[in-house]
């Protein structure tokens, strides 16, 4: 005999209003993510492949985003899913830390995250044992990497190397089948595999990984690193002596456009643990530098 009894409806434990105020702290905490990484919204919408317009929305808690736009935002950030969809950090000293770090400036914030990940990301004398070489080409990152890689006995891996063995084409085809961005993408995955494959080795990169934040934050949290600098006008002539003609080609221009290059630059590479000026120096005297630097703590 079926029971005429009717069922009660299930209690509703959040209002709108509960939801709304979920709504908002989700957008916050992707923000707040977005921030801490460096990514501009920009940057964001294109490494996950969502537009900044509906980011915009989210961050403002304008919108309530799908799991799979949650999905891919938490991927591009490079942090767990359930990191945007809970807060994980409640204690009165997170929320102490998070108060002090609203009020910097931008500029000081940022300071103070690459102090975090250097002293807190991973061990100093773990990260010391890769050592990346970061600069414009001509500064001479291939040839003392590969000197320093065998003096101390390490593997040495040129990241545009690694990235054109993965895309299997050259780095100016990647650039005509994919753009800047792919590029990019193919930059990030390539030196995450280095560092979960090489505990202890030698790498240069290309100087323009400066200008991706969250890539240029993995190097640095990863790797002890060495900016190798020089004068423009040596640049110039080492690219030059490398075979490459094209800069001599409206030289007044691309000597301009060096100068700018490294000016606007400047504040990104100086993030590295370690300035190498090469600038009327022979690649001995050099050499002989740079492994101080990177044995002193060893």
């Amino acid at each position: 005999m079926e029971s005429t009894e009717k069922l009660a409806p299930p209690p509703r434990f959040l209002d709108e209003t509960a939801d709304a105020e979920f709504v908002q702290a989700l957008g916050l905490r992707v923000r707040e993510s977005r921030a801490r990484r460096g990514m501009s919204r920009k940057a964001l919408a294109m490494h996950s492949d969502v537009s900044e317009r509906y980011l915009a929305q989210v961050e403002s808690g304008e919108t309530n985003p799908s799991i799979m736009v949650l999905r891919h935002v938490a991927h591009a950030l490079g942090i767990p899913l359930i990191d945007l969809l809970e807060p994980q950090h409640s204690s009165p000293e997170y929320r102490l830390i998070s108060r002090f770090l609203e009020q910097l400036s931008p500029n000081r914030l940022e300071e103070a995250l690459l102090r975090l990940m250097r002293d807190f990301g991973n061990e100093d004398a773990s990260r010391r044992k890769r050592i990346a070489l970061v600069g414009l080409r001509g500064a001479g990152k291939s040839t003392l990497g590969r000197e320093l890689a065998g003096e101390l006995a390490l593997p040495f891996v040129e990241l545009n190397a690694a990235i054109e063995a993965e895309a299997g084409m050259s780095l100016n085809e990647v650039f005509m089948l994919y753009g800047q961005p792919g590029f990019r993408r193919l930059e990030r995955r390539c030196l995450e595999s280095f560092i979960a494959e090489h505990e202890s080795a030698v790498i240069t990169v290309g100087g323009g990984i400066v200008s991706e934040a969250e890539t240029f934050n993995l190097l640095l949290m990863n790797c002890f690193t060495v900016w190798v600098k020089a004068s423009p006008e040596e640049h110039m002539s080492r690219v030059v002596a490398q075979g490459d003609f094209r800069p001599m080609e409206g030289n007044t221009e691309a000597m301009e456009d060096m100068r700018r290059i490294l000016v606007a630059r400047e504040s990104l590479y100086s993030k590295a643990d370690f300035t190498l000026d090469t600038t009327g120096r022979t690649a001995e005297e050099c050499l002989v530098q740079l492994r101080q630097a990177v044995t002193a703590f060893k």
